[in-house]
This record gives structure tokens, sequence and C-alpha cells, in this order.
């Protein structure tokens, strides 16, 4: 039987390969445009999961605000470079701070986030954040991106990579088995957050009613036994009348010799709340927010906290925000200016005690010299005019 390489070999002129000229027509490749792909379950994954989830939004809405909330400033003092004014305020309808915030969302709902550079005369003037569920990756020859193409309201925007500094930057988190788009947090808190959810309904339909634990149906008629068109017939009617969350409790019509026997399980030995805690647990694993952050049963005490509050600083908010003031200043660079985005720590709160317990040390360090010590702690070695 002819395979599919055959018939595309004989369209394009070329007689098929046989055994003794397995090689009678070159090879083909088979391509096409590249396609909107979020993480598994798409927009639903974010439905049930930002928007239904009180676990995973606020997950989100820590990372996302406390993320943008770290300042970015130019590691070398550069003194009048364009970039942190024009992130200062991106474009007329946004701060700088709200457009970094939808960015550090987006990563977290869908594991990509795409800013769109508007230029005038070459030069970037704003700055725009896009929907990553209506972007697409476009592959050129090389497998590498050459494009995207942006869809909303039955429009369709091409954006060609080419150029100075191209339209698009594409922020993507690590994913091991996808070449251009991310991984999401919530992708792979998509287990722990389909238990938080069903735990969730299941107790919402049984307190609807009535709060009954479940049971068990004992026949006891004639003969002990049913017929297969009454077991069927019985079987039938509790798949579909009597199970699932938002069945749960809901009251048996019982006839022919059919008694309801209850099991009586207590919420308690169901352990509703220790699935639902535990469920919690990950997803806020998955984001990287320690779970006393999210008021989670724990050792809430205020010592407890505050480092707590200091290791979602050095361990989830830092990096985010440090990879990507690196990503946005390599990609404007060609146009604005070679400059390096740094995260402004002496500006977050949560880190002011290690500030100043480093400070002390440096202090005390008699060996060092005033520009020595002013280095240590992250400063100019000179101070700004004063010519020391």
């Amino acid at each position: 039987m002819p395979t599919l390489l055959d018939r595309l070999a004989r369209a394009a002129g070329y007689a098929p390969a046989t055994k003794a000229a397995p090689l009678a027509y070159p090879h083909f490749a088979l391509t096409g445009e590249g396609r909107a792909v979020w993480t598994e379950g798409g927009t639903a994954l974010a439905r049930e999961g930002y928007q239904r989830n009180a676990v995973v939004h606020r997950c989100v809405r820590l990372v996302a605000e406390g993320a943008a909330g770290i300042p970015l400033a130019a590691a070398d003092g550069a003194p009048g470079h364009p970039l942190p004014a024009l992130l200062a305020r991106p474009n007329p309808r946004e701060a700088g701070t709200r457009l970094l915030e939808t960015l550090y969302a987006h990563l977290m709902v869908s594991g990509n986030a795409y800013v769109e550079a508007v230029a005038l005369d070459g030069v970037p003037r704003e700055l725009f954040a896009l929907r990553p569920d209506r972007m697409r990756v476009v592959p050129g020859p090389d497998g590498w991106p050459a494009g995207y193409v942006y869809e909303a309201g039955g429009r369709r925007v091409a954006y060609d990579q080419a150029g100075l500094v191209p339209p698009i930057l594409h922020l993507a988190l690590f994913h091991p088995t996808d070449d251009h788009y991310g991984l999401a947090p919530m992708a792979a808190a998509a287990v722990p957050l389909d238990i938080h959810n069903a735990a969730g309904a299941w107790n919402k339909a049984l307190l609807d009613n009535a709060a009954r634990p479940s049971g068990a149906l004992v026949f006891a008629g004639a003969g002990a036994s049913l017929s297969e068109a009454q077991f069927a017939r019985l079987k039938g009617e509790l798949e579909a009348n009597y199970q699932g969350a938002g069945n749960a409790g809901r009251p048996l019509l019982l006839e022919g010799g059919l008694d309801w026997k209850p099991l009586a399980l207590s919420p308690k030995e169901m352990d509703f709340v220790e699935a639902k805690a535990a469920a919690a647990r990950e997803i806020a694993l998955a984001f990287g927010v320690p779970p006393l952050l999210l008021g989670l049963p724990g050792d809430n005490t205020h010592a407890n906290y505050a480092e707590a509050n200091r290791a979602f600083y050095r361990q989830t908010l830092i990096p985010l925000a440090r990879r990507t003031a690196e990503a946005l200043g390599h990609w404007l660079a060609p146009a604005l200016g070679a400059i390096r985005l740094e995260p402004d720590l002496d500006a977050v709160e949560a880190l002011a005690s290690e500030r100043e317990s480093l400070w002390r040390r440096v202090q005390a360090a008699d060996f060092l010299t005033a520009a020595e010590k002013r280095e240590a702690v992250g400063y100019p070695p000179e101070v700004p005019g004063s010519g020391a």
C-alpha cells in the first residue's frame, strides 16, 4: 500500500522508492503554522485555578504584586538612561508596577508572558503586556521563533521578529518538553488543585443536602436477590441521580424491598479538612509561596512569619524580578543603549533586618577603608560629587 510519502513523491513528479532504489526521491519536511499553547488544560485550568480557587488566586497575587513591588534600578548607575523612565511609565494607560504585575501574573498562570514594544523612528516609546492565550509562536526554518501571531476580536496581527529591537519579548518559564512555550506553576499544581476544588464542591453539596453521609442499599425482598433487569435499572438510577459531588446526600426513594443502611461516616472520618489543607500546601509549594503566608495551619508565630516572608523574597520574588530585568535590558539595549537592571533590594522592607545586620558587620570591619565598605554593601566606592 502506498505510503503518504509515496503519494507526495508522485504528486511532485518523483518515482516512488523501491528496494533497489530506496532513495529515489528527496526527503519531505511537513511543517505547519504554530498554534497557541498554554499549559495542559489551557484557559480551563486558569478558570478553575485563578478564578475559582482561593489558594491559587492568593498565590498568584502574592507573587505578582510582591515581585512588581521590587524596584528595578540601573546596577551601574547609568545617569539619564531612558530605560528606567520607560519602565516607570510604559504606556498611557499603565504605570510600570501595573505592567510588571501583569507580566508576573501571566507567568504564574500560563508559564508565558509577552511584551510588545511600540517604536517611533526605531526607538521603543511604549510597552504593552499581551495576553498569552491569544498569542502563538511561528517557528522559522531553523526551529527558533521567527514571528508571533496575536488574535483578538476576530483580528490577527502578525509580528516579524526582524529589526534592531524585535517587537515582541517572550518571557517563558522552563518547560522540559516544549521548545517554545513555558510550563506554568499552575500546571504543576493541577492535581492538588483538582483535589482542593473537588473537596470544596463535595462539602458544599453535602451541606446543601442536609449533610447526610452515604450508605448502602440492602435488598430484603422474596428470594433475596435482584434480577438482571432490576439490578441494571437500580445501578443506572444511582449513577445518574445519586453519584458525584452535586448529588451528595440526596435522599433515595426506595421500593420493592429495598432498605437503606447508612454507613455513618462523619465529616471528620472523611477528613475533608485535612485533605484540603494538604492540597493547599502542594499548591503553595508549586508557586514557591510559604504556606505560612497563606494562613494555612502551622506554626503561625511572628518570628516564623517574618522568616517565611524573607525566604519568599529570596527564593521566589527576587529571582523572578532579576530574570525579568535582565530580559528587558537585553531586549531594548540595541535601541536604548546597554544597561544592567537589578532589583533594588534596599527598597524591600522585608529584607531590612538582613540589610541592617550586613551594615553592622561591615561597619565593625576596621581593616576596610570607607570605599571598600561602601562597595561591600552594594554602593559605588566613591560618593557622587564628593571626589572621595
